[in-house]
C-alpha cells in the first residue's frame, strides 16, 4: 500500500528539521504499535540524510558497533573506534552537530530500559551540556506507549520535559479510509467501508495488510483476519502483554467484559469477580486503552460513568478473538466467523456511531461533541453536538438503516435532555438521523 495522509505531521517534522539547523531539537514521536510512527519519520525525511539507530534487545557494546557502522556509512567519517557505551556514541554525535547539522532517529527508544537504564540520565547530562550550541535534530520513538510517556512525562525521570516537541500519531480518519478504499476498491459499498473502520480503527498497519491482500470487502476482510496464518489473531496479546506485564490476565478480563458491553464498574466487577478500581485507573491514565465517559453536562464526576475501549481493533479483538480463543486453538475458524457474522449488526452499529462522531470532529464545526443518557437508563442520545459560538445544538440518532430512525422518539429524548440538564436555552435546536446512507 502506498503512503497515505500524515500531511500535517510531515510538515511539522520538516519544519523541525529546518529549525535544527540553528537550534537543537528533541522530538518524541509516540502512539500505539502499528500506527506507522517509523514510516512517518522515514517519509518526512526521505530526501534528507538521516542516521537511524534501532534499539534491539542485545548487549550495549553490540548495539554501539551497529551504530558506529551506521555513522561511518552515512556520514563517511571515521568514528572513535569501537565503543562499549551508548553514551560515548551520543556524545560524539552531539559534539559533531556543533560543527554540522545532524538528524538522528532512535527507534524503539524505550528498549534502553532493558539494555542499560543509565542511558537516559547520561543522555540528559549530554543533552544539557551540548544542546545550547548543537545543531542536532534528535527524534526518538517507541512502541510501548506507557513507557514512552513515563520517560518524558514522569517528573522523576531524567529526560522529563527535555523534549521540544511531543508528537502523537493517530489512526487514519474516516476521510482517509474512504480515500484508501476508493483507490483499492472503487466500487466498494458502505458496508465495506464500515467493516474496514470497525476491524482496523484506521490503524495504518492493519489497513495496509488488508489492502495488500486484496481484502477490500467485508467478507474478504473477515476471511483474511480469521484464518490459520493470520497475524490479527495474536495481535492483542502481542501488543498488550508487554504494556501490562505480569498482571495482563486481570487487564484482559476487564477489557473482555467492556468489549461485550459491560461498561459500568459494577458490571465489570461482577464479571471479573474482584475489586478493579486501581486497574481501571491504570487502564485509563497510564495505558490509555480505555476511556471513562459521562453524559454531557454531568455534574457528579463519580456517577453515571461508562467505560469504553476507544481503539476499534482492540474492541473487536476482545469481543470476538480473545473471547472465542478456545475455538481458534482447535482451528475452528468457520465457527468464529459465524459468530462474528451473527453479532455483526450490533457490533458494527456501535462502530457506526464512533464513525460519525469522528466525522463530526473532522468537520470542526462544533465546539462540543458527546453523548447523553439519563441515570435511569430510559433515555439515551447517540450524539449531541453544540456550537456555542452560534447558539446552535444538534441531536443525532445513529442507525445502520435509515428506516430504523424515529425522529419523534429522538425529539422526546432531546426534551428529556433539555429538562434534565437545563442547557441550550435560547439555542436553535436541530434533529438529524445518520445511517450508512450518509457514509
Amino acid at each position: 500500500m502506498r503512503f497515505f495522509d500524515r500531511t500535517k505531521e510531515i510538515a511539522s517534522l520538516r519544519e523541525i528539521h529546518e529549525m535544527a539547523k540553528d537550534n537543537a531539537q528533541f522530538t518524541v514521536v509516540t502512539g500505539r504499535r502499528r500506527i506507522g510512527k517509523t514510516s512517518l519519520v522515514w517519509k518526512a525525511y526521505e530526501d534528507k540524510p538521516i542516521l537511524y539507530f534501532f534499539v534491539a534487545r542485545k548487549a550495549e557494546g553490540d548495539l554501539c558497533e551497529d551504530y558506529r557502522l551506521e555513522i561511518e556509512n552515512k556520514l563517511g567519517i571515521p568514528t572513535m573506534g569501537r565503543a562499549e557505551r551508548f553514551t560515548d556514541v551520543f556524545e560524539f554525535l552531539m559534539k559533531l552537530s556543533v560543527e554540522r547539522p545532524l538528524t538522528l532517529f532512535i527507534d524503539e527508544f524505550q528498549e534502553f530500559f532493558r539494555v542499560n537504564k543509565s542511558v537516559y540520565s547520561d543522555m540528559q547530562r549530554i543533552w544539557d551540556m551540548y544542546s545550547p550550541k548543537a545543531r542536532m535534530n534528535l527524534i526518538v520513538c517507541g512502541s510501548i506507549y506507557s513507557m514512552m510517556t513515563k520517560i518524558f512525562k514522569d517528573k522523576k525521570e531524567p529526560l522529563y520535559n527535555r523534549q521540544t516537541r511531543f508528537m502523537t500519531v493517530r489512526s487514519f480518519s474516516p476521510t482517509v479510509l474512504k480515500e484508501i478504499l476508493a483507490e483499492y476498491h472503487p466500487d466498494h459499498t458502505a458496508e465495506d467501508l464500515l467493516a474496514l473502520y470497525s476491524f482496523t480503527g484506521g490503524v495504518a498497519k492493519y489497513v495496509q495488510l488488508l489492502m495488500d491482500a486484496g481484502a477490500t470487502t467485508k467478507e474478504k476482510m473477515l476471511n483474511h483476519i480469521v484464518k490459520a496464518d493470520s497475524i490479527f489473531l495474536g495481535e492483542g496479546k502481542a501488543i498488550l502483554i508487554e504494556e501490562f506485564g505480569k498482571d495482563y490476565g486481570i487487564y484482559f478480563s476487564i477489557l473482555s467484559a467492556i468489549a461485550r458491553g459491560k461498561n459500568s464498574r459494577s458490571e465489570i466487577e461482577s464479571v471479573v469477580g474482584r475489586e478493579i478500581g486501581g486497574y481501571l485507573t491504570k487502564l485509563e491514565n497510564e495505558y490509555e486503552v480505555i476511556t471513562k465517559k459521562q453524559p454531557l453536562f454531568e455534574k457528579n464526576s463519580t456517577k453515571n460513568v461508562r467505560y469504553t475501549i476507544e481503539d476499534n481493533f482492540f474492541t473487536f479483538w476482545f469481543r470476538f478473538i480473545y473471547k472465542y480463543s478456545y475455538m481458534l486453538e482447535i482451528e475452528n475458524y468457520n465457527s468464529v466467523k459465524t459468530i462474528i457474522n451473527r453479532d455483526y449488526e450490533t457490533f458494527s452499529g456501535l462502530m457506526l456511531e464512533r464513525y460519525f462522531r469522528r466525522v463530526l470532529i473532522e468537520r470542526q464545526v462544533y465546539t462540543r461533541i458527546g453523548g447523553w443518557w439519563d441515570r435511569k437508563g430510559e433515555n439515551e442520545i447517540d450524539i449531541v453536538a453544540e456550537n456555542e459560538l452560534n447558539d446552535e445544538a444538534t441531536f443525532f440518532e445513529v442507525k445502520r438503516k435509515a428506516g430504523n430512525i424515529n425522529m419523534e422518539i429522538l425529539k422526546q429524548k432531546a426534551a428529556a435532555f433539555l429538562r434534565t440538564t437545563g442547557e441550550f436555552k435560547g439555542y436553535d435546536i436541530a434533529y438529524r438521523g445518520l445511517s450508512m446512507d450518509e457514509m
